[in-house]
Formats: C-alpha cells, sequence, structure tokens
C-alpha cells in the first residue's frame, strides 16, 4: 500500500491525503500527556520535597550512637579461697543474690579471739571496780576511826572489821582475777585453733606445692608458739586459783583477828596513817578502772570489725542485672580487690555523639525516635536527657593542642544523653555498645 493507507478502524483503504492529520493528532495527544504526567510528577516531588524538608529542618539524626550502662566490677574484699560460685556468665541476679562465698573459717577463729579478748577487758573492768570499793572501804574505815577518838578498844575492833571486810574484798579481787585468767586461757585456746587449723591448711597446701616449705616451718612455730601461750595461761589460772584459796584463808584470818583485836590500839592508830594516802589510792583505782572501760571499747570495735569481715566471706549483688566475665570458680584463692566477674544493670541509656552544627536548637526533654541495629523496624520512644559540657576529643586520652601545628578545622561532635520513655522487653538484650540510629525531634 503505497497510495493508499488501510482505515485503522474499518480496515478499508483511506484516501491519501487522510494519513498526515491522524499523525498529526497523536503527536499532539502524546505531548498532552506528557505534560500532563510532568505536572503530576512535578506536583507529587513539590508535596514530597517540601514534607521532606520540613522534617529534616525539624529533626536532627545520627549513626554514631550506642547504647550505654554501668558496669559494676565484682571484688572480694577479703582474701581466701573461695567456696562456691553460685553465678553462671550471662545470668540474671537481684539486688541482694550471693555471687561467690569465700571460706570463712580464719575469719570465724578471729572473731572468737576478738570476743575472747573483749570477755578479758570485762574482767579487767569489773576487778578495777572491785579495787575501787576496796580502797574505798579501807579509807572510810581509817577516816572514821580518826574522827571518832573512840577509845582504844572500840578503835582496835573497828580496825580489825576494816580488816576483815579487806580480805573479803581481796577474796572478789581474787575471784576477778580467776575470771581474768580464765578469759586469757579461752583467748590462748582460741589463737593455739587457729593456729593448729592452719598448719593442717599449710601441710595439705604443701603437699600440693601450693606453698613453701618455710611457710609450713612458720605455720608450724606458730602453734607451737599458740599451744606454750595457752599452757602459759593455764598455769596463771592455777596461781589465780589458788590466790582466791589464799584469799579466802586470810579472810578467816582475820574474823580470828576481828575477835582479838578488841583490846589493841596500836593497830588503829596504823590504819590511821594508812587512811592518810586513801584518796591517791582511790584515784589510782578510779584511772585503773577508766582504762579497762577504754580497753572494753578497743575490744568491742575489734569485734564489730571481725564480723565485719566475717560478712565479707559471702559477696552479694549491689543491685540487679546480669552477670559478664565470670573468672572464678570454685577452690580458686582470691586477693583483696581481684576482679571476680563485672555486673550490668537493667537500667541503660544512649550516647550519641552529634556534630555541634546539630546542636543549635537541641535542649533536654525534647522527644526522640531510637532505632536498635539489633532490632530493626522497632522504633523506641526516648527523650534528650543532658548534653555534655565539652566535645568528645576534649575529654579523650590526648586531647588535641590546636596552637601548634598546622591547624585544619574539623567539625567536632558532643556526646548527648537519651533515655529511654518505656520499659525495655527482658527478653531482648539491650548492653553496653549496641549500636543505635537516634532521630531528635527539635522543633
Amino acid at each position: 500500500m503505497t497510495d493508499q493507507q488501510a482505515d485503522p478502524v474499518e480496515g478499508h483503504p483511506s484516501p491519501p491525503g487522510a494519513a498526515r492529520p491522524l499523525r498529526k493528532w497523536r503527536l499532539a495527544s502524546g505531548q498532552t500527556l506528557l505534560w500532563v504526567v510532568a505536572g503530576v510528577v512535578g506536583i507529587l516531588g513539590l508535596v514530597f520535597g517540601s514534607h521532606y524538608y520540613r522534617y529534616a529542618v525539624s529533626h536532627e539524626s545520627t549513626d554514631n550512637a550506642f547504647i550505654e550502662g554501668h558496669i559494676i566490677p565484682i571484688s572480694p574484699e577479703v582474701a581466701g579461697h573461695a567456696l562456691r560460685v553460685s553465678v553462671r556468665d550471662n545470668q540474671e541476679v537481684n539486688e541482694g543474690d550471693i555471687l561467690v562465698e569465700i571460706d570463712p573459717r580464719d575469719l570465724e577463729v578471729r572473731l572468737q579471739q576478738a570476743r575472747a579478748t573483749l570477755a578479758a577487758a570485762i574482767a579487767r573492768e569489773r576487778g578495777a571496780k572491785v579495787n575501787i570499793r576496796l580502797t574505798s572501804v579501807t579509807s572510810g574505815a581509817g577516816v572514821e576511826q580518826a574522827a571518832s577518838g573512840v577509845q582504844a578498844a572500840r578503835a582496835q575492833a573497828a580496825a580489825a572489821r576494816s580488816r576483815f571486810e579487806q580480805t573479803q574484798a581481796q577474796v572478789q579481787v581474787a575471784l576477778a582475777n580467776a575470771d581474768q585468767a580464765r578469759a586469757q586461757v579461752t583467748a590462748a585456746e582460741a589463737e593455739a585453733t587457729r593456729a593448729t587449723t592452719d598448719v593442717e591448711r599449710f601441710r595439705q597446701l604443701y603437699a600440693e606445692s601450693g606453698v613453701s616449705r618455710q611457710q609450713l616451718d612458720f605455720a608450724v612455730a606458730a602453734a607451737s608458739t599458740a599451744t606454750a601461750q595457752l599452757e602459759a595461761a593455764r598455769k596463771r589460772l592455777v596461781a589465780a586459783q589458788a590466790q582466791v584459796a589464799e584469799a579466802q584463808t586470810a579472810g578467816q584470818a582475820a574474823a580470828d583477828t576481828l575477835r582479838q583485836a578488841e583490846a589493841q590500839v596500836g593497830e588503829a592508830m596504823g590504819r590511821l596513817a594508812g587512811a592518810n594516802a586513801a584518796p591517791q589510792q582511790v584515784a589510782i583505782s578510779r584511772s585503773q578502772a577508766d582504762t579497762s572501760a577504754a580497753e572494753i571499747e578497743q575490744a568491742q570495735a575489734a569485734v564489730k570489725q571481725a564480723e565485719l569481715q566475717l560478712s565479707y566471706t559471702r559477696i552479694r549483688a549491689p543491685e540487679g542485672g546480669r552477670v559478664t566475665r565470670k573468672n572464678v570458680e570454685p577452690g580458686a584463692y582470691v586477693q583483696v580487690g581481684q576482679s571476680l566477674m563485672a555486673l550490668v544493670p537493667r537500667r541503660v541509656w544512649v550516647i550519641a555523639n552529634f556534630k555541634e552544627t546539630q546542636l543549635t536548637h537541641m535542649r533536654p526533654g525534647q522527644p526522640a525516635d531510637i532505632k536498635v541495629d539489633a532490632y530493626p523496624g522497632r522504633i523506641f520512644k526516648g527523650h534528650v536527657d543532658s548534653i555534655q559540657s565539652g566535645t568528645g576529643a576534649r575529654f579523650s586520652l590526648l586531647p588535641p593542642e590546636n596552637a601548634t601545628g598546622n591547624y585544619v578545622k574539623v567539625v567536632q561532635r558532643v556526646p548527648v544523653k537519651i533515655v529511654f520513655d518505656e520499659p525495655l522487653d527482658p527478653s531482648r538484650p539491650f548492653g553496653p555498645g549496641m549500636s543505635v540510629v537516634p532521630t531528635v525531634k527539635v522543633r
């Protein structure tokens, strides 16, 4: 068909002049459609562009952000062998849960020794008070005898009676000394028990090559010394008991003397001379009683310290969280301050390092959307808590010194703390160092 064109509708040949108007009409229709599409695209681009512009000027975002939280190192305050380890790696614990138990036997012996020392101090104070009463009685009897001026027979009887009371007080003193000797025996027994326990432990450690022969010999020598001290304390107890018997015998003799001294005058004059020095003796006895009271306070403080040291054998969680980096096992010997594990509390937040040019309109309290890389598709709500007063580079280990060398201006970053507004799901771990992308609405 060169001269005629087929009719596109009927399929019949068209006149030669009808082809050009049809092409012009199709071209015009295509151009019109193109302009319509271009206009629609332009309108949509304008709408979405204006929306994106408004969003961009009212929000600030950064991918230089991480989850942050406290990491609490767990260290012992006393040295010893780890008796039990009650937790495992990545285990959730609550505040007050026992993490590690240290062998408490050494500290229990020290506590017994401190309590025995306290008992001895109390016994010494009791003896000092008895001495005060004894001196007061003696002084009172002598002064009364000198002031009364009664006949020689009554003076001798009063002197004998005072002597009898003095012997009774000496019996009390002897009893107090015996109590003190018993307390010293108890303290020596506690020390001997501790030394014997150390020898057994060092022998076991020596058999396992855990200590040297010199340390074992030192422990054996300490045990021998403690045993000798225990034997000496027991001998002192026997001597104190003998003094009690002697004081009781003297008391009986004083009773006999009281019956014989009713006619004697010279003994009354001797007690008058002794009564002149009685006030000084009372002062000395009171000073000894005050010293004993101070020793009691010191012994009580030692008991409290021993109890506190014993409580340190149970290491507890300072707050709830997750156990990490556990490096202790039962039977290991731990030192004071040694890192046993770390505890990461459940409370976390976000540290976002925004450019300084992004902080123009950023203020604490502004809302923020937080995207966590570990949980795509989930947006967490939060708000700006605070903005660090200084750039991150300024607080680095080696801060820049711009006054030296060539200077190149670099946009600095400032850490911004963002906290979560909603409680986090315990089944989804949030640990320090995880990457996040926060977006803060600043307008």
